[in-house]
C-alpha cells in the first residue's frame, strides 16, 4: 500500500509537563525525514478530541499513524483503527513517568526530549518498513472439536462445547462412558450441611451427553493418528470406528489411573486385607465392607493417606482428592454403628467447602484422625493388621490393631507412561544405535493418546519434573500445551477433584472454540490472540539447517521429504522464535522482522559523551513490568532505551552486532522465567534465548569489545520493584567496569 504517514504526540497525563513537545517534533522529523506537517500535538490523544482529529485525518487519506502516548498497553479501544498500520510508542511511562525532572544541571544526552525523540523515531521507522498484515485463511476449515476420555472432565467439555452450538466428536477408550467417577458409591457432600454422601454427578452427566443431539459418542474407540493443524485436523480412529474425522480442536481429557500398589510393600500392599482406596469404592458398592481374606464385616478400618504420593521414592505431589476420599469412606464404615475408622494423615487437604465437611467428620466419635508417619504395617493374629506410627504431633510411637487396612494411592496421569519411555528412549538412543535397539527390544512402545505426526512426537511433551502430566503453561494460560489448538483439561492436566474437573474442562472447551473461531479468520491463539501476521520466509535463501524446527516451541515448521522446512501456520503463535533462530535472517512478519528492528536499534541517538544502553524487554512480563514501575513512580536510568519484542525467542543474533556497532555501549535482554516453573508466555522462547546468547562471546570478540556488554536477565511481571535496580546496576557496571564503547562516533 502507498503510505501517507501521520504522527501524533500527546501532552497528556504529565507528558506536557515533562517534555518541550515541539522539540520531540522538530528533532524526531529531522531524525526520520518525515515533514513536520505530518506531526500533530494533541493535548490528550484518547479525548473524543484528539480521537477526531486522527479519524479527520484518516478521512483524509492518512493510512500510516504513529501514535506517542500512553503505553500500548492501554487505551486498545481507543487507538483501534481499522485499515491503517498503527505503531503506538510510550512516552508516557517510558520518559515522562519513570525520568527525574530535569535541571539546568542535566546533561544533554540524558534529556527526556532526547529520549522521547529516539523512541518516536523507532516508531516511525516500524511504520514506514512495515506492512499491514493480512490474515492468513486456509480453506474448508472445520469448527468441530474433538473430546478424548469420557469421565468427568470429558463430559463435561463436550456438554459445554455443544451447548455452545458446536459439533462434538466424545471417543472414550473404555467400553462405558464416565471413567472413575462412574465406580464410585458416592461422593462426597456437595451443599449445606455438608452431612450426608450424594450421588456421582457423573451420571446424570452421561444421560446428558447421550441424549445431546450435537454429541456424538464413540466407546471402545482410540486414536491410531492425528494428521494436520487446528481447524483441518485428520484424526484416525480405530477400535469402535474406524473412520477418520475432521476437527478443528481438540479438549484432552484422558484422565487418571491409580498409582501401582505394589510399589507399596512398606504399607503391607501383599497382605490379604490391605486394600486401595480404588478397591474400597467396589467393596461400598456392593452393599458392605468386607474382608478379602474371610468375606467378614470390618468393624475396624485404619486408612493410610498419602500412600505413595508426596513421596520423593514414588509421587512427590499432592493427588488433590485423597483426603475427602478416605473421609467419605470413613462414612461409609460408620453406617454400621459399631465399626471405627481411624485415619493416618501426614496433613488434612480438603480445600474449599470440602473443609466443612472435614469438620463435620472430625465430630463423629467413630472416626479418629492422627496426624502421623506410618512406620509399617504387619500381620496381626486372626488376619488383622497392625498399624505402626510414630505420633508427629505428640512424638510417640503408636500401634494399632485392625481388620482392614485402605491405602490412599495417588494419582498417576494417562500421559506418563508414554512420557517416561520416551524420555527413556532419548537417553539411551544418545548413548548410540545399539543401546536404543535394546531399550526398544525389551520395552514394547506403550499405547499413546493422540497419535500426533508431528516433528517431535507422536503425544504432548510434559515439563522437566512434571511426572507425566500434560505440559500446560500452569500460570498463564492453564490449558494450553504446546500443540495449539489442544487444550488439556482434569486429572491429565494435574492432580484435582471432580468439581475442579468439571470446571476445568468448561475453560477447556472455551479455548477449544475460541481456538476454531481464530484460525476461521486468520488470527493467532493466546498470547497474542488477536494477531493475523504470519511468518513469511524468503525461501530462495533457505538452506535448510533445521534451526527453526528444532527451536519451534510449538511444532508449526514440518520439513518436506527433501528436508526443506514449511509451515503449518494454524500451529503457529507469532511468537518469532523461527526468526530468532535463523542465521539466513529470511523470516519475516509485516510489521515485525529482523530487518525492522535492526533499523529500530540504528536510528538510536548515541552521545559521545554519556552512555547510552539498549534494552530489548519481552512484551509478556518485562515490558508490563516496567510499565508497573512507572505507574508506582520508579525511577528508571536515562541511558536507557527500551525496546519490546515479542518474544526473547524472536531476538536474532544481528541485533547484537547492529546495537554495538551503532556505538551502544550496553545490551541487557529481559526475558521470562524459564525451567522446572516457568511461564514464558511462548513456553520455551526465553529459554531458546538464553542458550543462544551464550555465542554472543563470538559475535563481540569479532567486535573486539567485553562480552559483558550484553546480559540476559530473567524476571517476572510482578517483579516491577526490581526492574529499575537490575537496570541500573547493569548501566553501573557499564560506566564503572568497562567505560564507553569504543566504536562510538564510527
Amino acid at each position: 500500500m502507498e503510505k501517507n504517514i501521520g504522527v501524533y504526540v500527546c501532552k497528556g497525563c504529565g507528558i506536557g509537563e515533562k517534555l518541550d513537545v515541539d522539540k520531540v517534533i522538530s528533532e524526531a522529523a529531522s531524525n526520520s525525514k518525515v515533514p513536520a506537517e505530518k506531526f500533530k500535538a494533541l493535548d490528550v490523544a484518547c479525548s473524543p478530541e484528539g480521537l477526531e482529529a486522527i479519524k479527520g485525518d484518516i478521512s483524509g487519506g492518512v493510512n500510516t499513524i504513529t501514535i506517542a502516548a500512553c503505553s500500548p498497553r492501554v487505551k486498545t479501544d481507543e487507538f483501534d483503527f481499522p485499515g491503517c498500520i498503527t505503531e503506538r510508542i510510550s512516552i508516557r511511562e517510558l520518559c515522562a513517568w519513570s525520568q527525574p525532572d530535569k535541571t539546568d544541571e542535566t546533561p544533554e544526552e540524558y534529556l527526556p526530549e532526547m529520549m522521547a525523540t529516539d523512541y518516536v523515531t523507532m516508531g516511525i521507522i516500524k511504520t514506514q518498513k512495515g506492512d499491514l498484515p493480512e490474515p492468513g485463511i486456509l480453506d474448508d476449515l472445520s469448527k468441530d472439536i474433538m473430546v478424548v476420555g469420557g469421565g468427568i472432565a470429558g463430559l463435561t467439555a463436550a456438554l459445554e462445547a455443544a451447548n455452545a452450538g458446536y459439533n462434538v466428536t466424545l471417543i472414550e477408550k473404555e467400553a462405558e462412558l464416565g471413567g472413575y467417577g462412574a465406580k464410585l458409591h458416592k461422593c462426597t457432600p456437595m451443599g449445606s450441611p455438608f452431612e450426608k454422601l450424594e450421588e456421582s454427578p457423573v451420571i446424570k452427566l452421561i444421560e446428558q451427553v447421550k441424549g445431546h443431539d450435537k454429541i456424538k459418542v464413540l466407546t471402545g474407540t482410540t486414536i491410531e493418528k492425528t494428521d494436520g493443524q487446528p481447524g483441518l485436523f485428520d484424526v484416525t480412529l480405530k477400535g469402535g470406528s474406524t473412520d477418520t474425522v475432521k476437527v478443528g480442536a481438540f479438549v484432552m481429557a484422558a484422565g487418571w489411573k491409580p498409582y501401582d500398589a505394589s510399589k507399596l510393600t512398606h504399607l503391607g500392599h501383599g497382605l490379604p486385607n490391605v486394600i486401595t482406596s480404588v478397591e474400597m469404592e467396589e467393596l461400598a458398592k456392593k452393599g458392605k465392607i468386607t474382608r478379602p481374606s474371610d468375606g467378614k464385616e470390618a468393624k475396624k478400618v485404619a486408612f493410610i493417606q498419602c500412600a505413595g504420593s508426596r513421596d520423593e521414592n514414588h509421587l512427590p505431589y499432592c493427588s488433590a482428592f485423597c483426603c475427602a476420599t478416605s473421609l467419605k469412606q470413613a462414612k461409609y464404615v460408620r453406617e454400621n454403628s459399631d465399626a471405627a475408622a481411624f485415619i493416618f494423615y501426614k496433613d488434612i487437604r480438603t480445600p474449599g467447602q470440602t473443609e466443612i465437611f472435614y469438620k463435620n467428620m472430625q465430630n463423629d466419635p467413630g472416626v479418629m484422625l492422627t496426624k502421623s508417619d506410618v512406620k509399617g504395617i504387619t500381620a496381626a493374629p486372626g488376619d488383622n493388621l497392625f498399624v505402626e506410627a510414630e505420633d508427629t504431633l505428640l512424638g510417640e510411637k503408636i500401634k494399632v490393631e485392625a481388620d482392614l487396612v485402605v491405602l490412599a494411592v495417588g494419582v498417576v496421569p494417562n500421559t506418563r507412561e508414554y512420557q517416561e519411555w520416551q524420555d527413556k528412549l532419548t537417553e539411551e538412543a544418545a548413548k548410540g544405535d545399539d543401546a536404543k535397539k535394546a531399550f526398544m527390544d525389551a520395552n514394547p512402545k506403550p499405547e499413546g493418546i493422540l497419535g500426533l505426526t508431528y516433528r517431535q512426537g507422536p503425544e504432548i511433551p510434559s515439563l522437566e519434573g512434571a511426572h507425566g502430566f500434560a505440559d500446560s503453561n500452569f500460570i498463564c494460560f492453564q490449558y494450553e500445551t504446546r500443540r495449539t489448538g489442544i487444550y488439556a483439561a482434569g486429572s491429565v492436566r494435574q492432580p484435582m477433584t471432580m468439581a475442579d474437573a468439571a470446571n476445568d474442562a468448561a475453560g477447556a472447551a472455551l479455548k477449544a472454540i475460541q481456538c476454531v473461531e481464530h484460525v476461521a479468520v486468520g488470527m493467532a491463539m493466546h498470547p497474542r490472540a488477536w494477531d493475523t501476521t504470519f511468518p513469511d520466509p524468503f525461501m530462495q535463501r533457505c538452506t535448510s539447517c533445521k534451526r527453526c524446527t528444532e527451536e519451534c516451541p510449538f511444532g508449526a515448521i514440518d520439513e518436506d521429504e527433501k528436508g526443506t522446512p514449511f509451515y503449518k501456520i494454524n500451529r503457529c503463535r507469532r511468537c518469532g522464535t523461527c526468526m530468532g533462530a535463523c542465521p539466513e535472517r529470511i523470516v519475516n512478519f509485516k510489521d515485525y522482522s529482523v530487518d525492522i528492528v535492526g533499523s529500530m536499534l540504528k536510528s538510536i541517538e548515541v552521545p559521545e559523551d554519556g552512555l547510552r544502553v539498549v534494552v530489548l524487554a519481552c512484551e509478556n512480563d518485562a515490558y508490563p513490568a516496567i510499565d508497573t514501575a512507572a505507574l508506582r513512580g520508579k525511577k528508571i536510568h536515562p541511558a536507557v532505551r527500551i525496546v519490546p519484542v515479542r518474544c526473547l525467542g524472536s531476538t536474532n543474533l544481528v541485533w547484537v552486532a547492529d546495537t554495538f556497532s551503532k556505538g551502544v555501549d550496553g545490551l541487557l535482554l529481559l526475558g521470562c522465567k524459564f525451567g522446572e516453573n516457568y511461564q514464558c508466555h511462548f513456553v520455551k522462547g526465553s529459554e531458546l534465548a538464553n542458550t543462544r546468547f551464550t555465542k554472543v562471546q563470538e559475535t563481540l570478540d569479532r567486535l573486539q569489545l567485553e562480552s559483558e556488554r550484553c546480559q540476559m536477565v530473567q524476571v517476572a511481571i510482578n517483579e516491577y520493584d526490581k526492574i529499575p535496580d537490575i537496570i541500573q546496576e547493569f548501566v553501573g557496571k557499564i560506566e564503572d567496569e568497562f567505560g564507553p564503547n569504543p566504536f562510538k562516533g564510527f
